[in-house]
């Protein structure tokens, strides 16, 4: 049974930061691009990061450039969304998603490219 279970969301000021991790079990998570996604109040669900199975290759969206990095540990089974100058408009739940990568190492924007998708992990911010 694949899940994969996000933490470390909270309440943090304007400027703080955090580190979302997200813990994946039932694959092996070397074989599967990873992302990060974020849906606020009456929003759809918009992409914030996505990388490659190996790690090799990243990319974001633009509001979150510079302030956000991602990252995975294939040995822990775990990637990780580090999060800075947080602002308002970063207020919202976030999910991890993986994708399998077939062996390429691409990074996927697109949502419904992800087949398996955590519960999400509140984020929020104040000013």
């Amino acid at each position: 049974q694949v899940q994969l279970v996000e933490s470390g969301g909270g309440l943090v000021q304007a400027g703080g930061s955090l580190r979302l991790s997200c813990v994946v079990s039932g694959r092996t998570f070397r074989n599967y691009a990873m992302g990060w996604f974020r849906q606020a109040p009456g929003k759809e669900r918009e992409f914030v990061a996505s990388i490659s199975a190996s790690g090799a290759f990243t990319d974001y969206a633009d509001p979150v450039k510079g302030r956000f990095t991602i990252s995975r540990d294939n040995a822990r089974n775990t990637m990780y969304l580090q999060m800075n100058s947080l602002k308002l408009e970063d207020t919202a739940v976030y999910y991890c998603a993986s994708k399998p990568a077939y062996g390429y190492e691409s990074t996927w924007s697109a949502s419904q490219a992800y087949d398996y998708w955590g519960q999400g992990t509140q984020v929020t911010v104040s000013s």
